[in-house]
């Protein structure tokens, strides 16, 4: 398979150089964090190619979420690959059991919830880090938050610190030297207020991106689970409406 990358160099007319962007693989769920991710590495001067993962969840809408936020950044290719966990993973975003609705906040970074996928973070990034390769990027971009999270054991800074190692020594690229793999997580240690208001001074909607763990009818949120609570919360915290509308 051959990439071609768009030309999107910026020239000076006096000395007629050209500055080619780094081109970044990010990892883009269609949610806040990742949308947010995707923005901050497009104002920091990437040129994204963006990896949207069918994991077997439950629902579509965080993939159609996915597809409205790379077209709204103008990604310079948008890829979406499925991989079903849900054939081996019990997960309540990839099965039948039920997502936790209503825990209050002291319950939400207390112990492993029943939305975790096992490995999902190190399949995704696994992923994005062939791709990489193949289009000599060096530089990986994913949405993980070690604050306002759900106790995933994948979104730690160690986790994100111990992967790079392996990127680096576990493909052709990084043994060669011929690239230096870096995963890039803007967000990791802020609170989600910090990640909406940096999302909003960048110009990104909200409207687009998708949270909910177990959406209503059309994906309208549910306003109750974990991940809705986290963004809620955030939202008020950060002083800003929440464009998402939830039941009442």
């Amino acid at each position: 398979m051959t990439f071609l990358m768009a030309c999107t160099t910026t020239c000076t007319p006096l000395s007629a150089t050209c500055v080619m962007p780094r081109p970044a693989v990010v990892l883009l769920s269609g949610g806040l964090d990742s949308a947010t991710a995707a923005a901050i590495a497009r104002a920091d001067g990437f040129a994204l190619f963006a990896l949207t993962i069918d994991y077997g969840q439950r629902h579509r809408y965080e993939l159609e979420a996915g597809r409205r936020v790379a077209a709204a950044l103008e990604v310079e290719r948008h890829e979406t690959v499925s991989v079903d966990l849900s054939r081996i993973s019990p997960s309540a975003l990839t099965g039948a059991a039920d997502v936790p609705k209503d825990r209050p906040p002291q319950e939400l970074a207390a112990g492993i919830p029943a939305t975790y996928v096992p490995a999902r973070n190190t399949v995704f990034l696994s992923l994005a880090l062939g791709y990489a390769e193949v289009l000599g990027a060096g530089d990986l971009v994913i949405g993980v938050n070690a604050v306002d999270y759900s106790g995933y054991p994948d979104c730690r800074p160690e986790y994100i610190a111990a992967f790079e190692r392996l990127a680096n020594l576990a493909t052709k690229a990084g043994v060669e030297g011929t690239l230096r793999f870096r995963i890039q997580a803007p967000l990791i240690g802020w609170t989600k207020a910090q990640i909406i208001r940096r999302g909003m001074e960048l110009g990104l909607d909200y409207s687009l991106t998708h949270t909910c763990y177990d959406p209503l009818t059309a994906g309208r949120p549910c306003g109750r689970c974990d991940a809705c609570l986290l963004r809620r919360r955030g939202f008020v915290e950060a002083g800003r409406n929440d464009p998402l509308q939830y039941p009442a």
